[in-house]
């Protein structure tokens, strides 16, 4: 795993739904919203975020280039960015509300729906496990607003500590309130605690869920996985001949392997032959997305996914200076709704993931870190070949994960 100052945005696990808009609803209308149960998220919150997170997915693939694999949490990373927002005025806030396509609608707005995100998500299926949790952990002789500390509490959930940040066991316990939350697969999210820093956000996410249709172990085989560079390397095959929903398109096919009781779901984009997981993820937007959700029928299907385990961690503040919010990393951020005085800049923001998918479903987690400091059918159909795949809950719109598989022997970054 690379050694990055932060694990991306607060310790933000599992991302922020990587936002994708429903499979069934995505044709709904901007006043309406999608439900599912108690969870609702507007349609202008779900097909704006999701395009936040193919937008985020093509920025980070870019920075990493072809050859590494790539897993993120556009949902952690979201509402870890949310967070953030709620304590920054001005032009900073412009930019983070911006980048997060939520420039349409309130503050208020969005916070309403980051609240029914936290209460209500985790219980959409009773048969996968997923879990949000927020900290902030703030320097003991920092003083936080009072109005910031009440809306993170309130809207996001989250726990708030004053620690003693000269200690050497505050590292200790911020690294262990990373690893609870994500069941030991995010042991931890940053080295140490430089003098300058006076807080520190984390959204945790895990989730973990069994395939409605299990594959078969003993019909896992060896098999050639052909790499970007033209190269092949050999990885255990499982396969299935399953009825699953499918499209196709000219520069690549897509299936959906949904989990527990097909309230989650995670969908493979291969590319054609003639094309890349690269060129896939670069072209790839909320429209298509959508447009894929509606094309999508139930056939058999035999098809090959390789198992894989990955570590990913990645720095995101170049990504998301890209992506239209660079003020907020320099010293003229303004995040004074967090401590009136000023003086305050977001001096790193980072992503830490673990994802694992084997013949029984798969486990993933994430946690984003944001510190604050001062100033045609083919048959069968092989994933053999580098491939993209998505998390998502299906009702809501909700994507949790997006990654990118170069490498499946490769179980880090």
């Amino acid at each position: 795993m690379k050694t990055n100052p932060f694990s991306l945005i607060t310790a933000s696990i599992a991302v922020f739904l990587l936002t994708a808009v429903s499979c069934k609803n995505t044709n709904l209308s901007p006043d309406t919203s999608v439900p599912t149960g108690d969870l609702r998220v507007s349609a202008p919150f779900a097909n704006q975020t999701t395009q936040f997170a193919f937008d985020l997915a093509k920025q980070v693939n870019t920075k990493e280039g072809p050859a590494k694999n790539v897993f993120i949490s556009p949902l952690s990373l979201h509402i870890a960015l949310g967070m953030i927002l709620n304590g920054a005025n001005g032009q900073t806030a412009q930019e983070i509300q911006k980048t997060l396509k939520l420039d349409a609608q309130t503050v208020a707005e969005a916070n309403q729906t980051y609240q029914n995100l936290m209460e209500n998500l985790p219980s959409v299926d009773p048969n996968v496990t997923l879990t949000l949790a927020n900290s902030v952990w703030y320097r003991n002789t920092f003083s936080i607003a009072t109005s910031f500390q009440d809306v993170l509490k309130e809207t996001f959930k989250a726990e708030i500590s004053a620690q003693n940040f000269d200690d050497p066991a505050t590292v200790g316990k911020i690294n262990s309130w990373a690893s609870e939350k994500t069941k030991g697969r995010i042991p931890k999210v940053i080295d140490q605690i430089e003098p300058d820093n006076v807080l520190f956000l984390l959204n945790a996410l895990y989730f973990k869920g069994d395939w409605k249709t299990q594959f078969k172990p003993e019909q896992t085989i060896d098999a050639p996985f052909k790499l970007a560079s033209g190269g092949e390397t050999s990885v255990r095959m499982m396969r299935l001949n399953t009825k699953v929903r499918q499209a196709f398109r000219p520069t690549y096919s897509a299936f959906e392997l949904p989990y527990g009781s097909d309230k989650f779901a995670m969908t493979v984009l291969l590319p054609a032959e003639t094309s890349s997981a690269d060129a896939l993820l670069t072209s790839f937007n909320n429209a298509e997305w959508s447009q894929l959700q509606k094309d999508m029928t139930n056939t058999m299907l035999d098809f090959g996914l390789p198992k894989f385990t990955l570590e990913y961690e990645v720095k995101l503040n170049d990504v998301l200076t890209t992506m239209g919010m660079p003020t907020v990393f320099t010293d003229q951020a303004d995040l004074s709704k967090m401590n009136d005085k000023g003086g305050l800049k977001l001096s790193f923001i980072k992503q830490n993931t673990f994802v694992a998918v084997d013949e029984k479903g798969t486990e993933a987690a994430a946690v984003t870190t944001g510190g604050v400091s001062t100033t045609s059918v083919p048959i069968p159909k092989l994933c053999d070949r580098p491939f993209v795949f998505v998390i998502h809950e299906k009702t809501s719109g909700t994507v949790l994960f997006v990654g990118k598989i170069a490498d499946p022997t490769k179980t880090n970054s």
